[in-house]
């Protein structure tokens, strides 16, 4: 598995995996509804992307298969010792492709890649009621270093989100 950054030519399927990611986390907190009706709805978003200088989309390569995505954003803390930083945004492997490895292999490159740009560490952050996920990440190097409050300011969020 490698990682192919992503061109223009690209956006249709990264918005076609975007939307699958998105609908999938719907279920763990009305925060998470969608206000799109499908990936076409996501496309200029991703156009917007590729041309901003601190995230890159790669596609997850394997012999030649597109299997999913991962979204990278580069940040800094200025005031802190290790200050520089990447941030796994999203990471997604196409259903038929999941537990075959893969997403433990693009997190290895997304820290290659993290590293050969200059951050100092890694972050990721997950839905608390995605167990599946926390565990993925856990199993993957990951500890838990803060916690991620939400609260909803209108009158659609549900009380039980969390």
């Amino acid at each position: 598995m490698e990682l192919v950054e992503a061109t223009a030519d690209d956006v249709d399927v990264l918005a076609e995996y975007w939307f699958s990611l998105a609908s999938e986390m719907e279920q763990y907190s009305t925060l998470n509804d969608l206000a799109v009706e499908g990936s076409a709805d996501v496309e200029s978003g991703f156009e917007e992307l590729l041309d901003g200088d601190d995230s890159t989309p790669f596609l997850l390569d394997v012999d030649g298969t597109t299997v999913g995505y991962l979204l990278l954003r580069h940040d800094e803390h200025p005031t802190r010792e290790l200050s520089q930083y990447a941030k796994l945004v999203d990471l997604f492997v196409d259903e038929p492709y999941r537990d075959q490895g893969f997403g433990s292999e693009a997190i290895d490159a997304a820290k290659r890649v993290a590293a050969e740009r200059g951050a100092e560490y890694l972050t990721v952050s997950c839905e608390w009621g995605n167990d599946g996920a926390r565990r993925f990440y856990e199993d993957n190097g990951f500890t838990k270093k803060q916690v991620t409050y939400a609260q909803g300011l209108g009158t659609t969020a549900r009380d039980d989100d969390s």
